[in-house]
């Protein structure tokens, strides 16, 4: 007997089926006849994909600069997995791991190469805190936590240091092989060449669609030669939305060309969650649906692509065997208006509402399936 069976989930591709979860993973897909101690008729009503996942956030709440509830950000929002990007390094990994293991969402962290994490906006301007010793040992430590490393190569947080904190994250990247390594493009220096010629097959780019000079198009709309040589590298690119790093215009017109995004991220904390321009990876998702991109291609970069490029086993995918983190939402013809981080609108007629996020079979039914009473659990 199954612990719960979803009956008449609509696929992403608009097919239906029954869902079967058993010990936390999903045990049956498809048309099937079968007892469960509960079962949730859907009949087609609302959508059903693999747990999103959140590639890009700030979690660590005693983070000064950057921070919110794990919670928050993660399943009362529909997302069942969510990575924080760098707010903790080697001093904090410890503290943040702990605190993890008390939430419903599943969290895991990019380390920071400087080892105090974002503790301060230049956090790579002074070299003595970027310690390999202490990054390997953090590494040891956290082996299932870590799942990646986090440089932010922007002028505001290396100073005066320029290229040099990249460099000594490739070093710490090839003695901890098979980690990747997620890069923050913001304003020069360090210019986007630089940047672009130390990146490896699996390394990210995130915030790959801001609209600094920095950014990876041309004056005229194409995509900058050192990005493509990256891109044909094995090179990803994630949104990173954020506070300041995602402009439509560079979206549209890289969509247009057919650049899309690897991965779609938030880059969300307390302050853009509730003030906006963020709100949340819903909205971030939304917001693609009106920038050239199919629904299915949408769920792709929130599901099994990040899930791919992090090495996350069992999670991104809605098959058998899989983690039972599964996101219940719907479609809605909804007229709204985003806003990129240089306040350009952005009108819209759809909107994705998750409405429960269940993770290794556990559910959190968000605000908005509270509101109209969609599920009881």
């Amino acid at each position: 007997m199954f612990d719960f069976i979803i009956r008449g989930a609509r696929l992403g591709d608009g097919k239906l089926a029954d869902i079967a979860v058993q010990e936390g993973r999903i045990a049956a897909l498809g048309q099937f006849p079968g007892n469960a101690l509960r079962e949730y008729p859907l009949n087609g009503r609302y959508l059903v994909s693999a747990g999103w996942i959140d590639c890009h956030v700030h979690c660590y709440p005693p983070s000064p600069v950057y921070h919110d509830e794990p919670d928050k950000v993660g399943v009362e929002q529909g997302v069942t997995t969510i990575i924080d990007a760098g707010s903790t390094g080697a001093d904090n990994i410890g503290d943040f791991y702990q605190l993890t293991r008390t939430v419903r969402t599943c969290v895991y962290a990019l380390l920071n190469i400087a080892r105090c994490g974002i503790a301060r906006q230049d956090e790579l301007s002074a070299l003595s805190l970027i310690d390999n010793t202490a990054v390997r040992r953090a590494i040891q430590d956290y082996p299932a936590f870590i799942v990646g490393l986090k440089a932010r190569m922007s002028s505001s947080v290396v100073g005066d240091n320029g290229i040099t904190p990249l460099l000594i994250a490739r070093q710490m990247q090839q003695e901890n092989p098979g980690l990747p390594l997620m890069v923050h493009l913001g304003n020069a220096p360090p210019g986007l060449d630089e940047i672009t010629r130390q990146l490896r097959q699996g390394d990210i780019i995130t915030h790959c669609f801001n609209g600094k000079p920095n950014q990876i198009l041309t004056p005229d709309g194409g995509l900058k030669t050192s990005v493509s040589h990256a891109l044909q590298r094995g090179v990803l690119l994630d949104v990173g939305h954020g506070s300041a790093s995602f402009v439509f215009e560079v979206a549209r017109t890289a969509i247009g060309r057919g650049i899309l995004p690897d991965t779609i991220s938030s880059d969300i904390y307390c302050q853009n969650r509730r003030q906006g321009p963020v709100r949340s990876l819903a909205r971030v998702m939304s917001a693609f649906l009106h920038l050239g991109m199919t629904l299915s291609q949408v769920l792709d970069r929130v599901t099994c692509h990040p899930a791919l490029a992090l090495n996350l086993q069992g999670k991104g995918r809605l098959a058998p065997g899989a983690d039972a983190d599964l996101t219940i939402f719907d479609l809605s013809r909804d007229r709204q208006q985003f806003t990129d981080a240089e306040g350009n609108i952005l009108d819209g007629e759809y909107l994705l509402r998750p409405l429960a996020a269940i993770t290794g079979g556990h559910w959190c039914i968000t605000d908005e399936g509270k509101k109209n009473h969609v599920f009881s659990v």
